[in-house]
């Protein structure tokens, strides 16, 4: 499994949102994707940490070391089999995984969506590594 990541996808420069997956469990063909530091997530443990997010924080930060002020999260969708299914969405059309649009508040932290420099999103959190049995 090649390391995957996807760019932002959409830029809504009148109100300054950044669109674009936040994570992806699996690629559109069901291929699971290895993340930029080398992690498998389980769709579940995402979708649980997701729901968790959204409940308690909803915040953007810059780099995960600027946390107040960059940004709030607008738009939020894990995308599973299943719920692919039940909106009429063929699967194997879109990858599984966390689709997000944030609000950017912070005028430099914009100015770097907008230029390229800051490329993608990246999730934070903390988790226990296991051993894969793949």
């Amino acid at each position: 499994m090649e390391r995957f990541n996807i760019p932002i996808t959409k830029l809504d420069e009148d109100r300054r949102i950044a669109f674009g997956w936040a994570t992806v469990v699996s690629r559109a063909d069901g291929e699971p994707v290895v993340d930029l530091e080398g992690d498998v997530i389980d769709g579940n443990s995402l979708e649980k940490a997701v729901y968790e997010y959204v409940l308690i924080s909803r915040d953007a930060d810059e780099m995960h070391t600027k946390f107040e002020g960059v940004g709030r999260l607008v738009e939020s969708m894990i995308f599973t089999r299943e719920k692919l299914e039940k909106i009429g969405v063929p699967v194997g059309t879109v990858p599984l995984g966390w689709w997000v649009g944030f609000k950017i508040d912070d005028e430099s932290v914009w100015a770097k969506v907008k230029d390229g420099t800051y490329r993608m999103f990246s999730i934070f959190g903390a988790g226990r590594r296991v051993e894969s049995m793949v």
